[in-house]
């Protein structure tokens, strides 16, 4: 299969899954996917980030020696929504290297507190600093206090994960 065609041959559930099965638990062929992903032409690039995520939350190993590059892809300016919602998408379903964490909540406190961030994006950072207060306890403080703040303002999507996490957390108490 010629990987960059299976990609632009059509935009669905489907081919994306036909694709991450394809990848399966093969490093090589997630290095082939992953290098268009970073560096194809727009289409590609933004198609490419679904099965991305779906192969790494199969098979999380595959991105372990692409860690740094995915996080500094975050960082470019203007960078599509479905890459940023494949990527913290992955990311709540992985364990995050211990020496990324500081990183990856910074992104995600900025995502959430974001006035034109999307929905999918803010609702996937929620998981992830769900995930990381685990870890790091004092975050909790804060992450509630931003979800009571924006609860007014956010969408569906984010009061229904916040709710979670605010149970979660009441629990606990």
């Amino acid at each position: 299969m010629k990987l960059r065609d299976r990609i632009l041959a059509e935009h669905s559930k489907a081919n994306c899954n036909r694709i991450a099965k394809w990848i399966g638990s093969d490093q090589r062929r997630f290095d082939e996917l992953f290098d268009l992903f970073l560096h194809d032409e727009y289409r590609v690039v933004q198609r490419a980030a679904w099965p991305m995520s779906y192969a790494v939350i199969a098979h999380p190993e595959l991105i372990r020696p692409h860690f740094n590059k995915l996080l500094k892809n975050l960082h470019k300016p203007g960078l599509h929504n479905a890459v940023k919602r494949n990527t913290v998408r992955l990311l709540q379903d992985i364990t995050i290297p211990e020496k990324h964490q500081g990183e990856v909540m910074n992104l995600c406190f900025s995502y959430i507190l974001s006035p034109t961030e999307k929905p999918a994006i803010k609702a996937f950072s929620l998981s992830i600093l769900q995930h990381l207060s685990k870890q790091y306890p004092e975050i909790t403080r804060e992450l509630k206090t931003i979800i009571e703040d924006r609860w007014d303002i956010e969408s569906a999507a984010f009061k229904s994960r916040a709710k979670k996490i605010l149970a979660a957390h009441q629990k606990k108490a």
